[in-house]
């Protein structure tokens, strides 16, 4: 349950961090945002960012092994890395309609489940 609980809040943790990174490109399309200058940007961000934060901390505390959790930190970081790519790349198919997924992505990410099966391989 403790896997799960983790994963499911750095799922919700890279949500907000895509968002807060990403988004911002985005607002040029929305009337609001035309008087808005860099600094105003960067707060705003800056306040989506606030709530990756508040479900980061607690997905490393719950999932890490030195908590009680299931993970170590290595592969808590592997997870979270994991978990990044794969919502950003939601993210910009659905978002940012013009980019195209393409075989060299495909690639990648198997050399990402590469990555996770050697991370949490045993010895």
């Amino acid at each position: 349950m403790k896997s799960l609980a983790s994963i499911g809040l750095l799922i919700l943790s890279n949500s907000f961090m895509t968002l807060a990174w990403y988004g911002h490109l985005k607002f040029k399309e929305m009337k609001w945002s035309e008087a808005l200058g860099l600094f105003a940007i960067i707060l705003i961000s800056w306040g989506i960012a606030f709530f990756e934060y508040c479900f980061q901390v607690p997905a490393n505390r719950i999932g890490y092994s030195g908590n009680g959790g299931p993970f170590t930190l290595v592969q808590l970081k592997v997870i979270q890395e994991v978990v990044s790519i794969s919502v950003f790349v939601l993210f910009t198919l659905l978002v940012f309609k013009t980019e195209t997924f393409r075989m060299n992505h495909l690639i990648g990410f198997c050399f990402l489940i590469l990555a996770v099966y050697f991370i949490f391989k045993p010895n």
